[in-house]
Parts: C-alpha cells; sequence; structure tokens
C-alpha cells in the first residue's frame, strides 16, 4: 500500500443511512465460496456507500443474474469479514484503519485492491460561512483559541465545543485537540443524522459552531461552510490517533475484495473492479434518496436509465 493509505474516516454519507435489505441468506452463516454467483457487499453506514451499493446491486442482479447480499458494517469489521469469507467486497474505503490494511491486505494477503471507486473523499474542520466572514481569521487553527468563547456550550463547560462525528468513524480530532493545545472539548454527535440534525438547528439559529466535517456530502449543497486550515497532513501524523497533531488529506476512495473473488476471475469479480464513477455521479444518487425521498433500489434505478454509457463500460465484454 502507497501514502494513500493514510485515511481518516467516513465521509461520504447524507443524513440518516436507509438500511438496504438483507438478503435471508446472509453470508455471514455461511463461507463465501469465491465463484462469483452470488455475492455479499459490505455496506459501511453512510448514504456515500448505499448510492455504491445500491447501483453495484442492481446492475450486478439485472446485467450478470448474479444474486447480491447486503450486510452493513464499518469499515474495520468489513475487512474481518472479507478476510473470513463472511463478505466479498467493500466498495467504499477512506483509508482509515491502517492496522486492518496492514494485517489483511500486506501480511496476511487475504484482501486485496479491487482499484479506486473514483470519488474523491476529503475531512477537515469547518465553521459557517456567516461566521467566517466576521472572523476571518478563524479559518487558521492557530487562532481558533481567541474565538473558543463564542463556541462554549453546556456540553462543553469553560471550553468551545468541537461536534465530533459518529464514534464508529475513523477520526483524530481529540488528538488534534490536546497536541495543538486547543481550548475545545470533543463532543460527540453518536450519529451522522444526529451531527447533521444539530448543524442544522444551529445555522438556522445563527450560531457559531466547529465541526469535523466530509466532502463529498450533500449537506454542503444546503448550507455554506467554510474549512479551517489545520496543520499539512503528512504520513504517519495521525498515528496513534492520540498523539495526532495534523488535519486530514485528500484520498482517492478505493475498493476492496477478497482475494478468493480477485483470484476467481468471475464477471462479478471483473464487474467490481470496473465499478468506477465520479463525485457527481454518487451526489445523484444520494440526492435521489435523500432529498427526493426514494428508496435506494429506486434511486439506482433512475441513475442507470440516465447514466448507460457510463455504467456498460463496467459490464465484462463475453
Amino acid at each position: 500500500m502507497n501514502s494513500k493509505r493514510i485515511r481518516i474516516s467516513l465521509i461520504a454519507g447524507t443524513a440518516a443511512v436507509g438500511m438496504i435489505a438483507l438478503s435471508a441468506c446472509s453470508a455471514a452463516e455461511t463461507k463465501s465460496s469465491g465463484d462469483g454467483d452470488e455475492i455479499t457487499l459490505a455496506q459501511p453506514n453512510w448514504a456515500g456507500a448505499e448510492a455504491n451499493i445500491a447501483v453495484a446491486k442492481k446492475l450486478l442482479e439485472d446485467e450478470l443474474d448474479v444474486k447480491v447480499d447486503v450486510t452493513q458494517m464499518n469499515e474495520a469489521a468489513a475487512f474481518k469479514a472479507l478476510d473470513g469469507g463472511k463478505a466479498d467486497a467493500l466498495l467504499e474505503d477512506w483509508h482509515g484503519n491502517p492496522n486492518e490494511l496492514k494485517t489483511y491486505v500486506d501480511k496476511k494477503k487475504s484482501v486485496v485492491s479491487a482499484g479506486e471507486l473514483g470519488v474523491q473523499g476529503h475531512i477537515g474542520w469547518y465553521v459557517p460561512k456567516y461566521y467566517a466572514d466576521k472572523h476571518p481569521e478563524i479559518t487558521d487553527w492557530k487562532n481558533l483559541n481567541k474565538f473558543a468563547k463564542d463556541f462554549k456550550t453546556s456540553e462543553s463547560g469553560d471550553k468551545g465545543q468541537f461536534i465530533g462525528a459518529d464514534p464508529e468513524y475513523s477520526q483524530h480530532d481529540t488528538g488534534i485537540i490536546k497536541n495543538l493545545k486547543l481550548d475545545f472539548k470533543h463532543v460527540p454527535s453518536g450519529s451522522e443524522a444526529a451531527q447533521q440534525k444539530e448543524i442544522k438547528r444551529l445555522y438556522a439559529a445563527k450560531k457559531p459552531f466547529l465541526t469535523y466535517w466530509w466532502t463529498p456530502q450533500l449537506l454542503q449543497n444546503q448550507i455554506e461552510l467554510v474549512e479551517v486550515k489545520l496543520p499539512e497532513f503528512k504520513e504517519g501524523c495521525n498515528e496513534p490517533a492520540d498523539q495526532a497533531d495534523c488535519g486530514y488529506p485528500q484520498v482517492d476512495l478505493e475498493k476492496f475484495m477478497s482475494k478468493d473473488l480477485s483470484d476467481g476471475g468471475s464477471d462479478a469479480a471483473k464487474f467490481l473492479k470496473n465499478f468506477k464513477w465520479s463525485n457527481k455521479d454518487q451526489d445523484a444518487v444520494v440526492s435521489y434518496m435523500k432529498v427526493d425521498g426514494m428508496k435506494s433500489d429506486k434511486a439506482a434505478e433512475k441513475w442507470i436509465k440516465e447514466n448507460k454509457s457510463t455504467w456498460e463500460q463496467w459490464i465484462p465484454k463475453k
């Protein structure tokens, strides 16, 4: 693995993730054969990951007659499942679990890269634009302590509140706060939905807030956020997380699959390796789901109907 491994977390999600129905025949019950006739896709808990799965599942089933099961799990659990034959592929990894990558990709070699997803992700610290317009200095982390009092809440006491992400997301914000000696308290949001709800509440009230957030994320189309520049990310600067003293990088999101599936040469494996789309494509499906209220399969169907020239390149040639 190269320096791309340095990822952070989560990222491409939006609002509460709608659960894709799980098959009654869960892959967690039987070890994958790797033949590609029936596969299990691991779905992390954010909307971008849901969009990937929805489109891949429909095309695999409709175009290649592959039976697809879907099970929700975070990235770390997904690597273990790929190693143990409980899942076959993970379509969006942000390189936020270096231990799992070292164990299963580098050492055991039971999990292999399936190539880049085509989506670029970035995590950072953000404040609302209306606050940055009044206090332009806030966009440099060195000035955060000057304004900490503006971010105090009942939960943060005498410190400014930093709105943290879902605890399952890979992150090193508590390390940043401690090691950069920032006068802020990390307050976890509990979930992406809860975090987004709180951000929208504060934004509507025109109150200041400092939060972990990421792109691509549909929220940026609804409200204006400005990134606070943190120290430049360098490989290893966030390991271990409690010693982190840097920000987050731009990440080319990556796909992974079990070595058994990859080596099997099935149409399913070829399709998953070919599956590559843009931030714009993923955002479109997320918008259908989270703005238009479409179920994931219907959102996938709409995107597929409108983008044949993109997805037909993913179908293995006979």
